[in-house]
C-alpha cells in the first residue's frame, strides 16, 4: 500500500485558519503559526466578552432607572425595595424602556413604589 500524504488536507485546514483571522493586521493575518495563535485567542475573548456584555447592559439600565428615579425623588434602592414589596414584577430592562419612551408611566410606577415603602 502506497503512502499517504497529507498535503490536501494540511492546506484546507491552514485555509481555513487564514480565513478565521482574514483583516487581521501584520503577521497574524499572514502566517499560520500566529494565525493559530490569534484565532485561539480571539475565541476566548469572544467567550469573555459575550458575559461582560450582559453586565454592562445592566450596568446601563441601572443606570437609566437609577436617574429616572432621581427625577421623581426616590433612591434607586428604595425604589427597587418597593417594587419587590408592592409586587410589581418588571425586570430592569423594562424599567429603563419605561423609564426612557414613558415617563408618566414610570411616574406611576414610582409612585407605587413609594406607597408601598
Amino acid at each position: 500500500m502506497p503512502r499517504t500524504r497529507i498535503g490536501a488536507a494540511k492546506r484546507r485546514k491552514n485555509k481555513r485558519i487564514l480565513k478565521s483571522v482574514k483583516g487581521y493586521r501584520g503577521p497574524s493575518g499572514r502566517q499560520i503559526r500566529l494565525a493559530k495563535e490569534a484565532s485561539v485567542r480571539a475565541g476566548a475573548r469572544a467567550t469573555t466578552d459575550r458575559k461582560l456584555r450582559k453586565r454592562d447592559f445592566r450596568r446601563l439600565w441601572i443606570t437609566r432607572i437609577s436617574a429616572a428615579c432621581k427625577n421623581n425623588d426616590i433612591s434607586y434602592s428604595h425604589f427597587i425595595n418597593g417594587l419587590k414589596k408592592a409586587n410589581i414584577n418588571l425586570n430592569r430592562k423594562m424599567l429603563s424602556e419605561i423609564a426612557i419612551d414613558d415617563p408618566a408611566a414610570f411616574k406611576k410606577i414610582a409612585e407605587e413604589a413609594k406607597a408601598a415603602l
